[in-house]
């Protein structure tokens, strides 16, 4: 499912922060990790200096460097790790790296060498995260006290369904995780209040038809969450269910991410009402925005298929 895996590392120990989490997953699905440290020549011109092509071999060379050693720290988890180190564009480059390599997730750290900023993402992951044409585990960035890897454990996931068969698309790999880690998984649903016509206050016919749509969507609900429990992939896993009423799907699932103590939310790219020409629906934007906890978005869309012209011929070849 999730195999190879692509782990972006720009040398930083905010972008280090994934490693731990690259090891869970990876672990989780046997899979293949994929280092990649891009070059971009035009950070040689921060400082208004001509382009040194000896100072460049020897920024390519301590990256290389950098990269081996972080591999070596990966190996002794008993995983199967690659390294490139390549030149160009940073964003575009990485996505388009990912796309030639037939990569299945991309982890990827809120922020790195750029430094923790008020913003949800760095402008480079942003760019990444919305152009990535695979499936994308966001983990937000924290200070390190140190580089060294630490074992991670999802005790607790949490799994957002619309009722929707794209949502259901995170089911299998839930079930992997959950059997692996032995979690406990959260599946919600939200049913939404709807939406009355902006009288104020509302006439009582008005707040009548609100309650009778809540209720008879809220019975819908009951019953589409016992067929997931009996029904799905998950039908041996312990499960939680959990059903919300809001006029606001996000701020209450957030909540219930700190009630619960959520170590890490799954969601599909797209819902029921998600528009195939975004790469993510409403709903997945805030969480990456906003997720306060490991985000994993399954990409239900299907890959972009390649274009015949692109020259993807690394300038390094992937060390192994």
């Amino acid at each position: 499912m999730f195999d190879p895996i692509l782990v972006p590392l720009d040398g930083s120990l905010l972008a280090e922060c994934v490693l731990p989490h690259a090891v869970a997953i990876a672990q989780a699905f046997k899979a293949r990790l994929m280092l990649l440290r891009m070059l971009d020549k035009n950070e040689a011109g921060e400082k208004g200096q001509l382009f040194d092509l000896v100072n460049w071999e020897i920024h390519k060379t301590e990256a290389k460097v950098y990269l081996e050693k972080t591999a070596a720290r990966l190996l002794k988890s008993s995983l199967q790790v690659d390294a490139a180190v390549l030149e160009g564009l940073v964003a575009e480059s990485i996505t388009e790296f990912a796309q030639s390599q037939g990569i299945k997730l991309l982890i990827l750290s809120s922020h790195g060498r750029s430094g923790l900023s008020q913003w949800g993402l760095s402008s480079v992951s942003q760019k990444i995260i919305y152009s990535a044409p695979t499936s994308v585990f966001i983990i937000r960035a924290h200070q390190p006290t140190a580089s060294e890897l630490v074992e991670r454990k999802y005790a607790r996931i949490l799994v957002p369904l619309d009722g929707s068969r794209r949502a259901e698309n995170v089911l299998p790999m839930v079930t992997l995780l959950a059997r692996f880690h032995q979690s406990r998984i959260h599946i919600v649903h939200v049913v939404k209040t709807p939406e009355m016509a902006r009288q104020m206050p509302l006439a009582r016919e008005d707040v009548d038809l609100s309650e009778r749509m809540v209720s008879r969507n809220q019975e819908e609900a009951i019953r589409y969450l016992d067929q997931v429990r009996l029904h799905s992939p998950l039908e041996d896993i312990d499960i939680q269910t959990h059903l919300l009423t809001s006029d606001d799907a996000a701020a209450v699932l957030h909540k219930l991410v700190e009630k619960e103590g959520i170590d890490m939310v799954v969601l599909s790219a797209h819902g029921y009402s998600g528009n195939d020409q975004w790469p993510y629906g409403g709903l997945v934007n805030n969480f990456i925005l906003y997720s306060k906890v490991p985000l994993l978005v399954v990409q239900d869309l299907p890959a972009k298929e390649e274009t015949a012209n692109a020259d993807m011929t690394p300038r390094e070849h992937p060390e192994h």
